[in-house]
């Protein structure tokens, strides 16, 4: 028996109907409201709207749940990899070893981005920040294959979808050498993706980089993680854009743009930020905690609570092993994390954070690994870009490939001046 929620207004009563989603899921739909009653809502920043329905992410933020396609993240964290994540994300399914197989070829085979490409870079300064190289980058790199900006069958979106993944890293790889005044590294075909993006960052001529496998499997395990997260900023960017009709390129563009904001992928270059700078200070976590509970001091506590997770992020508990692993591999004493393992013991005990909830969240560790790896500050929101694109081509092709799908327009409640007459300028 479906269920209905009744409005009241006016002398009017509507009915609006309750939809329910595969995980219990329950939503009021307005989608008639006003046709039938000439009103909107209200809802600043889409906090209590759902904007649309989807197959891909599933999260429980009171619960502490993160599932792609129904796979549980820690499953994901533990036995996939970076590459067949993202299969899954774009395509629905896990692939077989010959899907796989194939992905990884083609993967190989679009490393490359074209030559005239490479002097695109030229135009940049050496100051110019690699999230604003990267989006200009992804835009371009879509004119150079005019007829995969519209995949809309399956076929041509797995060369479409393999050709940007492939070519976001040797984009990624290529801004930040310019960034240090070394060469450009060519991809190379033997390595697998995520070797070989840290091959194309750090090998040079005379000294090829061989990367561990732990900090492999750690940065592929960061990536996993990034992989998507239901309708979040850049997320929705990528949906929204793409309901007009918008290119794939021109799309992840956009969500690119939306992910440099320093509210959405700046977190953990923030937490970095706060733990260089208590460590220069010489002050003391319990000073810094002191700071935090005071509402007068204007001090705030990166990398701990989410909009979403009420309860721990289930992302964090991965990263922190993933984190201790890297360290141990490179030998890395690294005091900014025995300043992070401090303040994580000491607000996981304090009532005053137990009480508000504020766990450790992906980005608390997410910083550590990628500075002990080698990965300067300003390139941490472009790995995020990098592991977010699955997520991103699914968001678009779900757009796309949806046959109730319109151009999205949300509404407005209008606080302005009211009707006003026209002054002349020799009257102002």
């Amino acid at each position: 028996m479906s269920q209905s929620a009744k409005l009241r207004y006016d002398d009017k009563t509507i009915e609006l109907p309750i939809i329910t989603g595969s995980e219990n899921e329950r939503a009021v739909d307005i989608r008639s409201l006003r046709g039938n009653t000439g009103l909107v809502t209200l809802d600043d920043g889409y906090g209590n709207t759902g904007a649309c329905q989807s197959h891909i992410t599933f999260i429980d933020g009171e619960q502490g749940v993160l599932r792609y396609r129904g796979y549980p993240i820690e499953k994901l964290a533990e036995k996939s990899t970076f590459v067949e994540t993202a299969y899954l994300l774009i395509f629905g399914e896990l692939p077989t070893e010959a899907q796989l197989t194939e992905y990884r070829r083609l993967l190989t085979r679009h490393q490359f981005i074209h030559e005239d490409m490479r002097h695109h870079f030229d135009g940049f300064p050496p100051t110019a920040a690699p999230m604003a190289i990267l989006s200009a980058m992804v835009n371009a790199a879509g004119c150079f294959q005019p007829e995969l900006r519209q995949p809309e069958e399956d076929d041509k979106l797995m060369e479409a979808a393999a050709r940007i993944m492939s070519k976001i890293r040797t984009i990624a790889a290529a801004s930040f050498r310019k960034s240090i005044g070394k060469p450009i590294n060519y991809p190379r075909s033997d390595l697998r993706y995520t070797a070989n993006f840290l091959h194309m960052m750090f090998s040079l001529p005379f000294d090829p980089y061989e990367p561990p496998s732990e900090v492999v499997k750690a940065l592929d395990t960061l990536l996993i993680l990034h992989a998507d997260h239901e309708q979040n900023c850049s997320t929705s960017t990528v949906r929204m854009v793409g309901s007009s009709r918008a290119s794939l390129y021109a799309s992840i563009s956009a969500g690119v743009c939306a992910l440099w904001g320093p509210l959405h992928g700046g977190a953990n270059a923030a937490v970095v930020d706060m733990l260089s700078k208590l460590q220069q200070s010489g002050e003391s976590v319990e000073s810094l905690v002191a700071k935090v509970k005071r509402k007068d001091s204007g001090v705030r506590l990166m990398g701990f609570g989410h909009r979403v997770y009420k309860n721990f992020d289930p992302r964090a508990k991965i990263i922190k092993t993933a984190c201790h692993a890297v360290l141990r591999e490179l030998g890395v004493n690294n005091p900014l994390l025995e300043l992070a393992l401090e303040l994580e013991e000491i607000a996981l005990r304090d009532d005053y954070f137990l009480e508000r909830k504020l766990y450790p969240n992906v980005d608390f560790y997410s910083g550590i690994i990628m500075s002990a790896i080698g990965i300067p500050i300003n390139m941490f929101t472009v790995m995020f870009a990098i592991g977010r694109l699955p997520g991103w081509i699914a968001h678009w092709r779900e757009v796309r490939t949806n046959p109730d799908s319109r151009i999205d327009r949300p509404r407005q409640i209008y606080v302005g001046p009211t009707l006003r007459s026209y002054v002349p300028l020799e009257k102002r």
